[in-house]
């Protein structure tokens, strides 16, 4: 090496320690923190909300500046998306620290906090806690057009997935099933997550499939493309009663052109609600709330996924049974929407 070729070297080998050194003085002067959020199967809804929120909480070291149109997340956090089976594993997961936080349906946390439903025979889980409630998410029944279902009672006899244990659809289709004068003995029940189900319908093994997300489901528009699948109505007196009954269910529909060639279709639905541990510091959740709904976030929800546009703040405590944790009520109450 020539010795003009030799300072260069040495010269660029400087400047990187120095940049390298500067670097990790950014990063020592910041404290970095990582948060997961356990969600669902990539098939369903909310692991794209997850991603969603992920991005909008996030504001990892050496990002710029909100007020100069960078990142409005929590200062130094890094949060990310894990699929999970849903909702029970979901909780559970929260309540055992297996991850920080998670989406679940509402009617799941209620009865996990309260020791009722599928909880009844267990511990009330009593550590989990409130950010916010997000958006509604509908009931699909899912079946083959060449299965001959078009009602409930028509699942009978057939081979009908309830989803795998740890996930809230599995509650629900049993809910529906019972309300319906169905029980697991009158039909071929099928454990099998949405990714599985999906194989099983292209490959005709299985007939039909219930599967709880916000619309539009990717599991239920990969099967619509192809035009090889319907939704079967969840509606009429008996729905109704069970609405009733329980509480948490409310009246819905899945709108016209929502997945190919499937008309308006009237079902149930229920909520998707952040949860968190109470053992989560009072400043770490008031940070994650603020950031979830900080104005200028606004965008990040609204180009998402199509869900991200139902996600706002005069809703944030709508269906909310389960005590807010004190962080995120403390934000609600200095904006005004809780009583102080």
């Amino acid at each position: 090496m020539s010795f003009i070729n030799a300072r260069k070297y040495a010269s660029l080998l400087l400047c990187s320690l120095v940049a390298l050194i500067f670097m990790m003085g950014v990063l020592s002067a910041q404290n970095i923190s990582f948060l997961r959020i356990g969600t669902g199967s990539t098939a369903g809804t909310y692991y794209p909300i997850g991603t969603l929120i992920a991005s909008v909480i996030s504001s990892p070291p050496g990002s710029r500046a909100c007020e100069d149109g960078g990142s409005c997340g929590v200062p130094g956090l890094i949060a990310t998306a894990q699929t999970t089976h849903g909702s029970v594993d979901n909780i559970n997961g929260v309540s055992h620290g297996l991850f920080e936080t998670a989406l679940a349906q509402s009617d799941i946390i209620a009865a996990a906090y309260n020791g009722t439903g599928i909880y009844a025979k267990k511990k009330p889980v009593g550590n989990i806690r409130v950010i916010a409630n997000l958006y509604p998410e509908d009931i699909h029944l899912v079946v083959r057009t060449d299965a001959g279902i078009r009602t409930v009672a028509d699942l009978k006899g057939k081979r009908v997935s309830i989803d795998s244990e740890g996930s809230g659809t599995r509650v629900n289709a049993l809910e529906i099933l019972n309300a319906y004068g169905l029980r697991l003995k009158n039909i071929k029940a099928v454990m099998a997550g949405p990714n599985k189900a999906v194989t099983m319908m292209l490959n005709g093994e299985l007939d039909a499939f219930f599967f709880v997300a916000g619309y539009p489901a990717a599991a239920v528009s990969e099967l619509a493309d192809l035009e090889i699948v319907d939704l079967v109505p969840i509606g009429g007196k008996v729905v109704e009663k069970l609405v009733e009954k329980t509480g948490y269910y409310s009246l819905s529909h899945i709108p016209a052109g929502t997945y190919r060639n499937i008309d308006a279709t009237p079902t149930l639905a229920v909520s998707t609600q952040w949860i968190i541990s109470e053992h989560a510091s009072d400043e770490l959740v008031y940070e994650l709330t603020k950031a979830l709904w900080n104005p200028r976030n606004r965008h990040l929800l609204d180009r998402g996924h199509s869900k991200g546009l139902l996600i706002h703040l005069d809703t944030a405590l709508k269906g909310v049974t389960v005590p807010l944790h004190p962080g995120a009520a403390l934000y609600y109450k200095q904006i005004g929407l809780l009583e102080q």
